[in-house]
């Protein structure tokens, strides 16, 4: 008998959703509020968020889901989990994987979404044993449809002869100032994930050092127009080099590309 339950979230326990049950962590606090932000706009908008707590109450692990309009896929009647999550670290309340938490979330989730009445589930895994592997969804009985790079778009059909979704083309590239021997840091966020959170406001605080041979641009990505036009969902740019965010990326680093950035820019003015 399992020593837990599957709950919804709701304003009680939103607070631990939205830090990722990290309360103890100095990232979660930099990344500031939006992923709360987030939550408070989604909630009323098809957003699936459930909880997994242990019998004294421990908030243990979440998965959210949105529908396929809110996510950077094709279009159609499904939806996409963005995130299953059991807490791994050590510090607060300790490693709780390999409880089957995960299956837990994930089979309450695919139940919730049935009712719902979609035609099936999309959800993104890559392909090297870590967060979000591939393989354990293909152990649930998800198919990888397509691939980029390490990331797979994984599939479950709820209906019969449901084609499935792929990933956006990027239709829109972001601003570069290198011919003025500049640059442009663009962060195209949603308040979705603490750690696209945390690029944001590191590389906004660090495009800032710069002075006036750097500037920040922000561009919100959680509307579907949005998402269609860029083609793609939470980003960083400098200029027009699109930067990794998982794990989350230091200010050190982002300090470092800008100015290699900025002195390739720089050769364009002498």
């Amino acid at each position: 008998m399992n020593s837990y339950e599957i709950v919804d979230v709701d304003d009680s326990n939103r607070n631990g959703f939205c830090s990722c049950f990290e309360d103890w962590s100095d990232e979660i606090r930099e990344a500031g509020t939006h992923r709360l932000d987030w939550y408070n706009k989604m909630k009323d908008r098809g957003l699936g968020a459930k909880i997994v707590r242990d019998t004294d109450g421990t908030l243990c692990g979440h998965i959210q889901y949105i529908p396929a309009e809110f996510a950077p896929l094709t279009s159609g009647n499904y939806y996409f989990i963005y995130c299953i999550w059991v807490h791994g670290h050590k510090q607060g309340i300790g490693d709780r994987r390999g409880s089957g938490m995960g299956t837990a979330l994930l089979q309450a989730a695919e139940e919730d979404i049935r009712s719902r009445g979609a035609d099936g589930i999309a959800a993104w895994g890559v392909s090297i044993p870590v967060w979000m592997k591939a393989s354990w969804y293909k152990k649930h009985g998800y198919k990888s449809v397509q691939k980029d790079g390490m990331r797979q778009l994984l599939w479950k059909p709820l209906k019969a002869e449901i084609e499935p979704p792929r990933w956006l083309e990027i239709k829109e590239r972001p601003p570069s100032a290198e011919a003025e021997g500049r640059v442009i840091v663009t962060s195209l966020f949603s308040g979705i994930c603490p750690v696209t959170n945390l690029a944001y406001e590191r590389s906004k605080a660090v495009a800032d050092e710069f002075g006036n041979n750097v500037s920040f641009s922000e561009v919100n990505i959680s509307e579907p127009a949005d998402i269609e036009k860029w083609g793609m969902s939470d980003a960083l740019f400098v200029n027009k080099t699109q930067i990794v965010l998982g794990p989350p990326i230091a200010k050190q680093k982002i300090r470092k590309i800008i100015s290699k950035e900025l002195n390739k820019a720089s050769k364009n003015i002498r």
